[in-house]
């Protein structure tokens, strides 16, 4: 397994890390009571095959699978396994109303995961919000300080959701190891991208990326253009491997999450990592991502730019948010998910649905869009 700098905290940590959000889970949650509906024996061999097999980054978080996912991180790691890797799991700031939470909850954390001391601790989910009126308010950061120096946590940092602005101002507001960010060839300008992974690791931030595979969309589904795109290639890869490799080939990344609940996908990624040395991509390769991106981009069926000019709709219809399913699901060839997401909407009575065509959302749309056509378009495609 490859192995990377951690930022400037002297460590070195496999480039893939298993991430414990989405484990193996069984139909009947009773028959492992204390882990939830995890597959307790599947989650915990494979995650002992990982690291076995290289890996030393382990990323849990307090509300994961319930609340279950430290509980089984803890067990997965006796017999010695502790030892052997990197632990990191989160405080969910959103449950702090007082500095005192802060330590409840870490403490609770400590009991879940059987051991003395967190390797990395994250401020969990940080935006704008959470991070001026809960970490600020709260005294989150004195928090981190006092955790360090009696030796609860070893190096702490945040994970992020916001833009590029809250990002940099975040990263700037306290003595950081390191920070957590979703990175993918599709959101190489999403929250904090690729400026982002720049900025961090040029403040000497160790960077760990979430979401390399957009929630697997990058890998499953794969609309017929996009695999055209990869079959021209001279060395051949799964679509999940093109977009692994993408966010390795950045030489400011330590660490790459990979969320995996099955054997064959440890073994997979596994095989994936050892090879995704840094600027190691051709340009060609690198010209192929960008077209198969470009093609993804092709796929959005509404030029929506979500700025909510058309909102309040009269009729309580959810505009932006159903123009957003109906692209998601047209860009990543999911529309069984899209109509799940869609159905929701239809029981609040903010669906398409609802739309009587009085035009006031088109005469306000600076973008131009035939929105009543679309809805009408999106009703069909979801219902």
């Amino acid at each position: 397994m490859q192995r990377r700098k951690f930022g400037s905290t002297g460590l070195e940590v496999s480039l893939l890390g298993f991430g414990c959000m989405r484990l193996p889970t069984i139909a009947d949650p009773s028959l492992e009571s204390d882990v939830g509906n995890i597959d307790a024996e599947q989650a915990i061999s494979i995650v002992r095959y990982a690291i076995d097999h290289g890996v030393n980054y382990i990323d849990t978080a307090y509300n994961y699978h319930g609340g279950k996912s430290e509980v089984l991180v803890g067990k997965a790691l006796a017999d010695g396994y502790r030892s052997k890797v990197k632990l990191a799991t989160k405080l969910p700031v959103w449950k702090v109303e007082s500095e005192s939470d802060c330590d409840q909850i870490l403490n609770e954390q400590l009991a879940r995961l059987q051991t003395d001391y967190v390797d990395m601790y994250l401020l969990h989910a940080l935006n704008k919000h959470t991070w001026r009126d809960k970490v600020l308010k709260f005294n989150v950061l004195s928090f981190l300080d006092r955790a360090l120096k009696d030796g609860r946590i070893k190096h702490a940092g945040f994970s992020f959701h916001d833009n590029l602005e809250t990002f940099n101002e975040i990263v700037d507001g306290y003595n950081w190891d390191f920070c957590q960010i979703q990175l993918n060839y599709m959101d190489q300008e999403y929250q904090a991208g690729v400026a982002g992974l720049r900025y961090a690791a040029g403040k000497g931030l160790a960077v760990v990326i979430m979401e390399p595979l957009r929630g697997g969309r990058l890998a499953r589904n794969i609309p017929d253009e996009i695999q055209a795109i990869w079959d021209q290639a001279p060395v051949k890869r799964s679509p999940a491997e093109w977009a692994f490799r993408w966010v390795a080939n950045f030489p400011q990344v330590s660490v790459i999450l990979s969320g995996m609940g099955k054997l064959d996908e440890v073994k997979e990624n596994l095989n994936t990592m050892a090879a995704a040395e840094p600027m190691s991509l051709s340009e060609t390769e690198l010209d192929l991502i960008d077209q198969a991106q470009q093609l993804y981009n092709q796929r959005v069926k509404v030029k929506c730019t979500d700025c909510r000019y058309c909102m309040p709709c009269p009729q309580g219809v959810n505009i932006p948010r159903i123009f957003s399913i109906y692209n998601h699901a047209s860009v990543y060839n999911v529309f069984e998910e899209g109509k799940r997401q869609y159905s929701h909407l239809v029981k609040e009575e903010n669906d398409a649905s609802r739309c009587i065509e009085c035009g006031n959302c088109e005469s306000l749309c600076p973008q131009n869009l035939t929105i009543i056509q679309f809805l009408q378009e999106a009703h069909t495609a979801l219902s």
